[in-house]
């Protein structure tokens, strides 16, 4: 997905083009465009997540109805104030919806972000983030393109960070950072300080667009704040999950229209030609 795309030739047909930003302010004011739009372009993104997220239930049709119901509410946080790059911040805010919607999974031996941070403290900002994609159930393999490393050199980074964190804790096991990532996740999301980074610095770093004085300033920070770290490996996260998403076809939409009670009309022919601004 693009921050902008031509909606497929459906009951959508009526634009050219629309974009994410116009989408949330139409599903503020409650108009069904807004709302088809987000049905089509982003239940299958809710799919993906959930099929990483918890597999077992990724075709739960009770479970992903819950999670668009849970939505529905025009004066949700979702579609409030936009950030820069307003589809990757949305799809951000987006996936942790769907992950409080989530029963999380019961650990073996619980750990705190404070012995985390605590344990992995001597590792760098890349080493940090590829240990922390572990709590975000990514195996080497799959966080290996997302932190620019090869799969051996992430499982080298998790078997150092394991050993880190047994070295601060009476009881330990190889999957506590995955088996804990939902409530760490949680208390990352919630530790941000008044010096914490904004979505676009994130994307710029992601998009190629920061200076070496910048990135360095960045990494000063990062390497000290759990929040970001986790901010930022949300970011990468999203920018992955959103590639290569198909939008669902009218047929396929249909029975979530309903659901929401989504009405929309045919297109005229005339309407909303061009982009507004």
């Amino acid at each position: 997905m693009a921050n902008y795309r031509k909606p497929p030739a459906t009951l959508l047909s009526i634009q050219m083009i629309y974009t994410c930003y116009e989408m949330v302010r139409d599903c503020r004011a409650n108009l069904p465009e807004g709302w088809a739009y987000f049905i089509s372009e982003y239940v299958p993104l809710i799919r993906k997540l959930l099929a990483h997220y918890d597999p077992e239930r990724a075709r739960d049709d009770e479970l992903l109805n819950r999670i668009l119901l849970a939505l529905r509410n025009p004066e949700s946080s979702m579609f409030q104030l936009l950030e820069p790059a307003p589809e990757r911040w949305f799809a951000a805010e987006l996936r942790q919806k769907v992950l409080a919607e989530l029963a999380p999974p019961v650990p073996e031996f619980d750990i705190d972000l404070e012995t985390v941070a605590a344990a992995l403290e001597p590792l760098t900002v890349v080493e940090k983030q590829s240990a922390w994609f572990e709590t975000m159930k990514y195996n080497p393999v799959e966080t290996g393109p997302m932190v620019k490393m090869e799969a051996a050199t992430v499982e080298k980074i998790r078997n150092k960070a394991a050993e880190l964190i047994r070295g601060k804790v009476d009881n330990w096991s190889r999957t506590m950072l995955a088996e804990n990532g939902p409530a760490l996740g949680r208390a990352a999301a919630a530790g941000k300080g008044k010096d914490c980074l904004p979505v676009k610095a994130f994307l710029d770093l992601i998009d190629g667009r920061t200076t070496w004085r910048g990135r360095e300033e960045m990494e000063r920070h990062v390497n000290q704040c759990w929040h970001c770290v986790d901010h930022f490996c949300r970011m990468v996260e999203v920018v992955e999950q959103l590639r290569g998403l198909q939008p669902l076809s009218d047929a396929e939409g249909e029975p979530f229209r309903k659901l929401l009670g989504i009405v929309v009309k045919k297109p005229s022919g005339w309407k909303r030609i061009f982009n507004r601004a």
